[in-house]
């Protein structure tokens, strides 16, 4: 390294954000992660033992990936070189790949290659990477915060271990917090900073595991604090709330807390818990989601977990969709919370699915052609063809009911629906008793 080179590391150090001037450097500074870290744990042996094989670090955001890379580097006597995915492409990679070749023949010193964001890599770039990491010539790390077994090629997961990161409990981003607070070297401590005890509870329950967001949210109420007569910066609970503004939810529109959260929201109705899915739609509605897309999912749940034990579920959920698309945010949370309420509420049957066996003897060729007499005799010489010829009309009868074939020859006595004798299912149980020769209640 040059003396320019020195100088422009120098001043990048010093005018880093606190978040990566704190940024661990050993394994016995890593907040969190024991599951993975902990005394004895495969990763942190592997680490310690400079024995690093090729890696995914799967995580949320602020969660150690980038951190964990770092502490990788700072244990191997391997060369370790990085790049960003958002800012790199194939011919970066062959570079790095040809300079490993010659440092492994010449010096025999292996090379770990870390990617951070490896899941915007597009299909041909991360294809680029599969035969080094396979032939050993790199040892691959990669970070993501997206699921690596939807993002990440499937060859090249098969030649990693995928280690997922957990985000930081509030007692961790305490930790980290206050550890940033009292270091004179890298942290706060020159700005004598008193946090307020409501203060820093707030920064850290803002922060949603996200030890960076803590971090920043300090750096800035610190930054922008005057200090007392006696040099003290307090940071009161008022100045914690300006410097955190909003809390950072983790959700991403395309990415694994979108699907979490729609699922909980749904398996919440399903199981009949109105408080939990006014929660989960509330985080979908803090942090953005479409509200067109919340009607969509309201609409099937309705149908396919409430279905016949409350019709008028579907009703209200179409009717939710057509409110929200005309007024839209925020009054539409008013009517997705109504629709969500009311589902939840509802008694649950899911005896409509059994249109997929239906579908599945369809599929599977069961059953013969239309019997004869359900077939249309409206035209002039159906009669001649024998159309129709034994139907019988059922409101012509008592009841408005009378027993004849109408499932095709093969399937005579399949039976699809079952009702569930839930709500209103328990009326169309007891029609239905005795009309059917295998009716089992």
């Amino acid at each position: 390294m040059d003396i320019f080179e020195h100088n422009r590391e120098r001043m990048r150090s010093e005018g880093a954000p606190l978040a990566d001037r704190m940024r661990p450097r050993s394994l016995g500074d890593i907040a969190g992660q024991e599951h993975i870290l902990g005394e004895g744990k495969l990763l942190r042996r592997a680490i310690e033992a400079d024995r690093v094989t090729s890696l995914i670090l799967y995580g949320p955001p602020g969660s150690g990936k980038t951190t964990l890379a770092h502490v990788v580097a700072a244990h191997t006597e391997s060369h370790f070189e990085r790049l960003n995915a958002v800012t790199s492409g194939v011919r970066d990679i062959r570079r790095l790949v040809g300079e490993a070749r010659d440092r492994l023949g010449a010096y025999s010193v292996r090379t770990i290659l870390f990617i951070d964001e490896v899941h915007r890599f597009n299909k041909a770039q991360q294809d680029a990477l599969l035969p080094y990491v396979e032939d050993g010539t790199i040892i691959f790390i990669g970070a993501t915060t997206e699921n690596p077994y939807f993002e990440v090629i499937p060859p090249l997961v098969s030649r990693s271990q995928v280690f997922e990161l957990h985000p930081l409990s509030a007692a961790e981003v305490r930790e980290v917090a206050r550890r940033a607070i009292e270091d004179d070297e890298r942290g706060l401590g020159e700005y004598n900073l008193r946090v307020d005890e409501e203060a820093l509870a707030h920064i850290v329950d803002s922060a949603g595991g996200d030890a960076r967001v803590a971090l920043n949210a300090l750096e800035l109420a610190a930054m922008t604090t005057a200090p007392e007569a006696g040099g003290e910066r307090r940071i009161s609970r008022e100045i914690a709330e300006e410097s955190v503004q909003r809390r950072v939810l983790r959700y991403d529109k395309d990415g694994d807390a979108h699907y979490d959260t729609i699922s909980a929201f749904i398996k919440s109705m399903r199981g009949s818990d109105p408080d939990a899915a006014l929660y989960w739609l509330a985080r979908m509605i803090y942090a953005g989601e479409d509200p067109r897309f919340i009607s969509r999912r309201l609409i099937v749940h309705a149908a396919e977990d409430v279905g016949l034990a409350d019709p008028n579920a579907l009703n209200v959920a179409v009717s939710c969709a057509a409110g929200v698309e005309r007024v839209g945010l925020p009054e539409g949370r008013l009517i997705l919370a109504e629709a969500a309420l009311y589902i939840a509420t509802a008694p649950k049957s899911n005896s409509v699915l059994a249109v997929d066996e239906a579908l599945e003897d369809v599929q599977q060729g069961r059953g013969g052609e239309v019997p004869s007499h359900l077939r249309d005799a409206s035209y002039s010489s159906a009669g001649e063809l024998g159309r129709g010829e034994g139907y019988e009309y059922p409101p012509s009868h008592p009841g408005r009911w009378v027993r004849q074939q109408y499932l095709p020859e093969g399937l005579e006595n399949r039976r699809y629906y079952r009702p569930s004798g839930q709500g209103y299912e328990r009326t169309v149980r007891r029609r239905f008793a005795g009309r059917r020769d295998d009716d089992d209640g």
